[in-house]
């Protein structure tokens, strides 16, 4: 290990998964977030590879939020040897404990389906991880309350400030020997209806910045008048919308927004609404939970996300199939990679009269990305299923802020950072906001590639 304090990049380096990366300062490792990759074979492969370093010599692994891209490859990493403490905010915690479970089971229902079917060439397929191994990983983690000065090995030390984005998601600020790092983390919006903006920061030594909309500014078009529209003429066509959401943070917004709706009266109140992912079902609790990390009181809370029939049981999800009626239906997973929402594009895209509609980023080599650039036909269960319905987006819900919007969060800072390293994104995005960055804030930045490291002294 060297003597200077070095960064290294492990994951989100030229893409938007992944996140990992490598603080080694006072002769100890602390490892900011501990993603999976997802998306194309390729990088879902190096999931696979060993780790660069060995897990046991991590000390503290610290946690920005709870989407998999940036926890989900916790159970691994504990499973490989990790023994230290997981630092990461209160609902983060709880939001950890749904998402690395069900991340687990998926694991272990895909290998046991390949080998019950003989389609893997590995003998026998195994899960990535366990149940049990993400028991552990969830044993591990200790809560962090925000703006609270934490110590970690090594002389170091850490605080999180809140990042919007969804709920607990965190500004990481770590203190160690050769000054102070800061991690962006997922950046939230400036009006998120649900979460506070990003927290202010006023000093780095060396920041990392996150860049998923690094050469995109979100729509000015409202979200509800966006969803009005789609929503009304699917249901004149006697149609169903079909939501492929993120269980954790998209769902409760898509809720929100729909509760709006009907208690104006621009959609009909008695249209009914299903909330088909116990995911997001249990991330609405964690939600409820933690009515002080948001912007709606507990009351409007309770009944924005009371707005849904929650579909707990297989055999009531497979009903909704079977209902010719106009409804909507919010379900699991948002880049329609898996989850129950795969049955229902099964059904619903050969059907002209209905809509799929995309409310987040989708990833290159995923199913919504296929279907947002307009492929006649996309494979679900081993065959091809015809593309017939409406597909559209409401690309202005990110949760993540815009390149404006980080450009915004970025002035905030007292004096310019001696470097910026720009990862989580895309290489064109990421390469458009380290042009932003340089013409118009005249900071020194570059955008990481995968395995980079940098020298902190």
């Amino acid at each position: 290990m060297s003597n200077s304090p070095t960064l290294r990049f492990l994951g989100a380096a030229g893409t938007v998964t992944g996140s990992r990366h490598l603080l080694e300062a006072g002769g100890r490792r602390i490892l900011l977030d501990c993603g999976l990759f997802q998306g194309v074979k390729p990088l879902r492969l190096r999931n696979w590879a060993p780790f660069p370093v060995p897990p046991a010599d991590i000390d503290a692994v610290v946690l920005s939020h709870a989407h998999l891209d940036h926890s989900g490859y916790l159970p691994r990493l504990v499973r490989d040897g990790f023994r230290g403490p997981i630092l990461c905010s209160p609902a983060t915690l709880d939001l950890c404990r749904l998402l690395l479970l069900d991340s687990a089971h998926l694991q272990e229902a895909d290998a046991d389906y390949l080998n019950r079917h003989g389609l893997s060439r590995h003998q026998p397929a195994l899960p990535l991880y366990t149940v049990a191994d993400a028991q552990r990983a969830i044993a591990a983690l200790r809560p962090v309350d925000f703006d609270t000065a934490t110590d970690l090995p090594g002389g170091c030390g850490f605080q999180l400030t809140p990042a919007g984005h969804i709920l607990g998601a965190a500004i990481v600020q770590i203190r160690h020997p050769g000054g102070r790092l800061v991690f962006s983390g997922d950046l939230g919006r400036y009006g998120d209806p649900l979460m506070p903006p990003p927290g202010g920061v006023a000093q780095a030594d060396h920041l990392i910045v996150e860049s998923t909309y690094g050469n995109r500014k979100h729509s000015a078009e409202q979200a509800a008048d966006a969803l009005e529209a789609v929503i009304t003429r699917t249901v004149r066509r006697g149609g169903t919308v079909v939501i492929p959401a993120f269980a954790v943070g998209r769902a409760q917004a898509l809720l929100y927004y729909i509760w709006q709706l009907k208690q104006a009266g621009r959609i009909a109140r008695d249209l009914p609404v299903f909330l088909d992912s116990p995911m997001a079902s249990g991330a609405v609790d964690v939600y409820l939970r933690h009515a002080g990390d948001q912007r709606l009181s507990a009351a409007d809370a309770r009944a924005a996300f009371g707005v849904a029939t929650y579909v707990t049981e297989v055999e009531q999800s497979k009903a909704l199939d079977s209902s010719p009626m106009p409804k909507i239906i919010v379900s699991a997973s948002g880049m329609a990679t898996g989850g129950r929402v795969i049955h229902h594009l099964k059904h619903y895209l050969p059907d002209p009269r209905s809509t799929v509609l995309f409310a987040g980023f989708q990833a290159e080599g995923t199913r919504g990305a296929a279907m947002l650039d307009g492929a006649a036909t996309v494979k679900i269960h081993g065959g091809y299923v015809p593309v017939r319905a409406e597909i559209d987006s409401l690309p202005m819900l990110s949760a993540h802020a815009d390149a404006d919007e980080i450009l915004r969060w970025l002035r905030g800072f007292e004096r310019a950072p001696r470097e910026t390293f720009i990862v989580h994104g895309e290489p064109g995005a990421a390469d458009a906001l380290r042009l932003r960055i340089k013409d118009e804030l005249g900071w020194r930045c570059r955008a990481v590639e995968q395995n980079d490291v940098a020298e902190l002294g």
